[in-house]
């Protein structure tokens, strides 16, 4: 029998699906903005509009998997769902859904799935950082064949934004204040783990990350495929952060290569960016458009097979 996979990835921000075939070639890959996390850092539970969000796209991603005769998937949750306190609720109303609760994944876990995910597609095995900048946390990876370490940071694209940028555009005491957050957790990185700063090769996944590489190549069609392996140079992401933190939200939106549901979220994940950049004395990054998901469907096939 044929064994389709699928994946589903429920974060802070988007919630995404994958759907490949018995060869791993692609048949559905989605991102959705869901914002799960909306607000979390100042009610500390999902709300009630945010889960409902969510749940409409599983119903979506329910009938698609159907369609295509799923016959092994995976669904995780992160960074949202392991802060807030109603979790357990959520989940109940997922299982309802699909027929079994999401798999609650620490950040660590997170991260060595990401790191899989991302160098899949690169035939050289060099010592690599993987940089995975999410909803609400930051994932870390090095490693080569295998991975030497992963770690989570509490920061964000949409907690970053709505701990730190209250004004539109956003001051510039407000934007030193989250790269400085975010710059004193990568400091502790590289404290604890000196080998990240001899890296032979930097990679970038997720929203954040390729969305900055859509704005730099001014893509009019956002399409994450034609930027997979993409270098953007810091020079590069330096220009799109000075360009997009200095613009009020109603001219930021028409940017080629941003899309209107992450306009508003984007320079918090600039800041991520900008500081991990910094710190680390990173010259270039490597875009892919492989992530969590692919790390899954990749540990799901050695599960089966």
């Amino acid at each position: 029998m044929d064994k389709t996979l699928a994946a589903i990835d429920i974060g802070s921000n988007s919630t995404n699906l994958l759907i490949v075939d018995q060869a791993g070639q692609t048949l559905q890959r989605i991102v959705r903005s869901t914002r799960l996390g909306a607000n979390i850092g100042a009610t500390g539970a999902l709300s009630a509009e945010s889960m409902q969000r969510t749940l409409e796209c599983l119903r979506e991603y329910e009938s698609l998997i159907k369609q295509h005769n799923v016959s092994h998937r995976r669904t995780v949750a992160t960074a949202a769902c392991r802060a807030a306190k109603n979790t357990g609720e959520f989940f109940a109303k997922v299982e309802k859904i699909s027929g079994a609760a999401p798999e609650l994944i620490t950040g660590e876990i997170e991260g060595a799935l990401s790191f899989v995910g991302a160098t899949s597609s690169f035939d050289d095995r060099i010592s690599t950082l993987v940089v995975d900048i999410g909803g609400a946390s930051t994932e870390l990876m090095v490693g080569t064949d295998t991975l030497d370490f992963a770690v989570s940071l509490p920061f964000g694209a949409v907690n970053l934004t709505e701990s730190e940028l209250h004004r539109d555009p956003p001051r510039p005491e407000e934007l030193t204040n989250a790269i400085s957050l975010v710059s004193d957790g990568v400091d502790d990185v590289a404290h604890n783990y000196p080998l990240i700063g001899e890296v032979e090769r930097v990679v970038g996944v997720a929203g954040t990350i390729v969305t900055v590489a859509a704005v730099e190549v001014g893509q009019k069609t956002f399409d994450p495929a034609a930027l997979h392996k993409l270098t953007l140079s810091r020079d590069a992401v330096e220009d799109v952060f000075r360009t997009l933190a200095t613009e009020p939200l109603r001219d930021r939106v028409f940017n080629p290569g941003l899309p209107r549901d992450r306009a508003d979220i984007i320079v918090g994940g600039c800041c991520v960016l900008v500081a991990v950049m910094r710190r680390l004395q990173i010259s270039e990054i490597v875009v892919s458009q492989y992530n969590l998901l692919d790390g899954l469907i990749s540990e799901l096939r050695k599960k089966i097979s």
